[in-house]
């Protein structure tokens, strides 16, 4: 994880590292006090104390899907957020890209995400991409969309000025829906197992 300083940010740029939970937030929300009564934060939190209480919620209580997790965050946003108790990722960013974010896969398999599109470049080469607008990723889940989440993800090549492909953008495929039907089987199997 990389963050660069090119002047004026967009919000807050905010670190912090609770219970082996890493997170790197930048931007703001705009709902917080709702955010904060939802997650029963006390009233000297800030943005990154909520993200990370969102992803505790997830991973420890989780009523909610992680696609209106983060579809409740109203505001101008990027994060990553790295679990170490379990090596997750969870990151994500706003539905208008208001704030830089970019990520890549290095040569030895490392996942490479910064505010600088530079630095992701230098790190990954062609597998660097801008994180996609309204977009989710879970270490578990893969990249989901959480304003549309009932819908595929497909990978759209990027071709650069002499028309080679540098990387990968990904768009919703408004036609493809997920499976999330229960299978049908008869009252004895458990199918539990599958959720």
């Amino acid at each position: 994880m990389a963050l660069h300083d090119k002047g004026q940010l967009e919000g807050s740029r905010l670190f912090a590292a609770v219970d082996e939970i890493f997170c790197l937030f930048q931007g703001t929300i705009e709902n917080i006090a709702v955010l904060k009564q939802q997650y029963g934060l006390h009233k000297g939190c800030t943005e990154i104390n909520i993200i990370i209480e969102a992803y505790r919620t997830l991973r420890d209580r989780g009523p909610y899907p992680a696609d209106q997790v983060v579809r409740d965050i109203n505001g101008k946003f990027a994060f990553v957020l790295y679990d170490c108790s379990n090596n997750s990722v969870f990151m994500a960013a706003d539905a208008d890209g208001s704030v830089p974010f970019y990520w890549g896969v290095d040569p030895d398999g490392r996942l490479v995400v910064s505010d600088d599109d530079e630095i992701v470049k230098k790190a990954c080469g062609k597998s660097s991409a801008p994180f996609p607008k309204g977009f989710f990723f879970t270490t578990s889940g893969g990249l989901q969309s959480y304003e549309h989440p009932m819908n595929e993800v497909k990978p759209v090549p990027r071709f650069d000025s002499k028309g080679e492909v540098c990387g990968t953008t990904y768009t919703v495929d408004a036609k493809a829906k997920k499976d999330s039907s229960i299978p049908r089987v008869g009252s004895a199997a458990d199918w539990s197992s599958q959720y």
